[in-house]
């Protein structure tokens, strides 16, 4: 998705995470931007592309602190995808977790 120098985040803003500019907070920014209403189980430290979500990850323009290049995002998207089948790996009751939280929000 191209979103240009705008992110079209407002519909995330109760449930990730986002700076200022309304760009998605991932990895550290994003830990350190999480409540603490999350299962204790989700309390981790996010990976690099994850969001204040646990298992949601943000990849492109729309992540905070983004280079907002095509190449930049598809090496984001890439690495999104490898991200994802490690956290779903052997995972199931963090998932549970993350859905429930979501659902919760």
């Amino acid at each position: 998705m191209f979103i240009g120098a705008e992110p079209h985040t407002e519909w995330l803003r109760d449930r990730i995470a986002l700076d200022d500019g309304g760009y998605v907070l991932t990895g550290q920014d994003a830990a350190r931007a999480a409540t603490d209403d999350r299962p204790d189980d989700a309390r981790r430290s996010p990976a690099l592309l994850e969001t204040s979500v646990p298992g949601v990850f943000a990849a492109g323009d729309v992540r905070s602190g983004s280079v907002q290049r095509v190449a930049a995002a598809v090496g984001d998207g890439a690495i999104a995808v490898r991200l994802v089948h490690q956290f779903l790996g052997g995972r199931s009751q963090v998932v549970r977790l993350a859905q429930t939280y979501v659902s919760a929000a």
